[in-house]
């Protein structure tokens, strides 16, 4: 099969790196909206049953990240450093372990669906509808798994087109699924939530097919699958080294949600449901921060890679600037449509004036977000990711989850409280990763620095 030459990711501009990684998780995220969208024609409390479950798999989605990270951090690296069968092996090593580990997961969240539904609270009204849709999506997580992995792969050669067509195919897919089984025309019967799963499984399913034979036509180099036990020992080590903090930092911040929407539970299954639909809205004022960051990652992993460290500072800031200034104005451009965008959702009044008020605490919120996201995968891409982990972990729970409670719950102000708390924790947070940068600690942490020295 013919191989496509790597694209030289250094000489690339961030908007050639991000608009595809832009547009694909706008779709992903679209296709989350359009579950959601789809279910709110069907049942109020369908969305809410299927948020609670998303709650959960998204731990788990976090868990397979750690693998994923690893994987587009070392091979950036590698990549910058000219050291292609090194990146060939890290990709074989990575796809091998996220399957395995995905396997496992898969089977704890069949296994176990209804014990973790219990431990969040979930009201009775909702508890088969969210276990059905977590025991048929978290039981065949494992493709994710494997999807993330993948993905990661492509993106750190400089094909994020690639993985962009594919989701697209995946929204398609997922939102001619969800019309057949929520409305049932030419006589096929309505399985509402169970329907949404179902196609959820099978649209990632066929996805990954492509990603498979995408991925030996865009490594230019032989992948040695046949060798997979017989690759290095060090980059199951490295990518344990990178993959296992980073996953650190982004496992504690979905258990403190996880936390978090418990507290909502005690407020009320409207609540809930008005959380969801909030959250399902502010995806797409985050995704430019998220867009930016991931493009900017690629970049300094091969800066890094390559030894070029200014150029590596100087991309983060000029990222973080851009990222700033999209979020921020796109949330203001948000809140003014509130009413119209929940009323896509929900003729609820309650529902859509309470969103209204958490949409315009967003303006505040955003900004602080694109701190975090910018600079802390700037900091994984250089090698720095303990640190992170440590102070996320901090600010969470002691910022984010003490602050929810407190005023959500024991002062009473509900869901005002709650966003109160994300903006604490978020600008905190925020502030502490820019003084990180600042300070080029990272400079000495790469992960090449013993086998190509300075």
């Amino acid at each position: 099969m013919k191989k496509i030459e790597r694209k030289s990711v250094e000489k690339m501009t961030l908007f050639a790196l991000t608009w595809p990684i832009f547009i694909e998780i706008l779709l992903h995220m679209l296709m989350g909206n359009a579950d959601t969208l789809m279910l709110s024609q069907y049942s109020d409390n369908s969305v809410a049953a299927v948020g609670v479950a998303n709650q959960i798999l998204s731990v788990i989605i976090v868990m397979f990240g750690f693998v994923a990270t690893g994987t587009a951090i070392l091979i950036a690296q590698h990549l910058g450093a000219k050291e292609y069968k090194d990146a060939t092996e890290i990709a074989v090593v990575s796809v091998g372990a996220n399957l395995l580990f995905g396997a496992i997961l898969s089977l704890i969240l069949f296994v176990f669906g209804e014990t973790f539904l219990n431990l969040m609270g979930i009201p009775n009204e909702l508890m088969d509808e969210a276990y059905i849709y977590l025991v048929i999506v978290g039981g065949f997580s494992f493709i994710q798994s494997i999807i993330m992995t993948i993905g990661s792969i492509i993106r750190s050669y400089g094909f994020t087109r690639d993985t962009m067509y594919i989701t697209i195919g995946m929204n398609v897919l997922n939102v001619i699924g969800n019309y057949l089984f929520i409305f049932g025309p030419f006589g096929i019967p309505v399985l509402g939530v169970q329907g949404v799963a179902i196609s959820t499984v099978v649209s990632k399913t066929l996805g990954l097919v492509i990603l498979l034979w995408l991925l030996f036509k865009r490594v230019e180099h032989p992948l040695p699958f046949l060798q997979i036990f017989t690759l290095p020992v060090k980059h199951i080590k490295n990518l344990l080294r990178i993959g296992i903090p980073s996953a650190g930092e982004h496992l504690s911040y979905n258990l403190s949600q996880v936390v978090i929407t418990f507290f909502i539970t005690m407020i009320g299954t409207e609540a809930l449901t008005t959380r969801v639909y909030t959250s399902n809205i502010m995806m797409f004022i985050l995704l430019f921060s998220i867009a930016i960051s991931q493009g900017t990652q690629i970049m300094i992993g091969h800066f890094i890679g390559a030894r070029k460290f200014e150029q590596a500072y100087e991309r983060c800031m000029r990222s973080l600037k851009l990222a700033i200034l999209i979020s921020g104005s796109m949330a203001v451009v948000t809140s003014l449509f509130t009413e119209q965008l929940f009323g896509i959702f929900t003729d609820n009044q309650s529902i859509i004036k309470m969103g209204s008020m958490l949409i315009f605490l967003t303006i505040i919120l955003e900004p602080g977000r694109a701190f975090n996201l910018v600079i802390i995968n700037a900091l994984r891409a250089a090698g720095d990711v303990k640190f992170p982990v440590y102070m996320g972990m901090l600010s969470m729970w002691g910022v984010s989850v003490t602050i929810s409670y407190t005023l959500g719950i024991y002062f009473g102000l509900g869901l005002i409280g709650v966003w109160i708390s994300f903006i604490a924790d978020e600008w905190l947070r925020g502030l502490i990763m820019l003084k990180r940068w600042k300070s080029r600690v990272w400079m000495n942490k790469t992960f090449l620095k013993e086998e190509k020295p300075a």
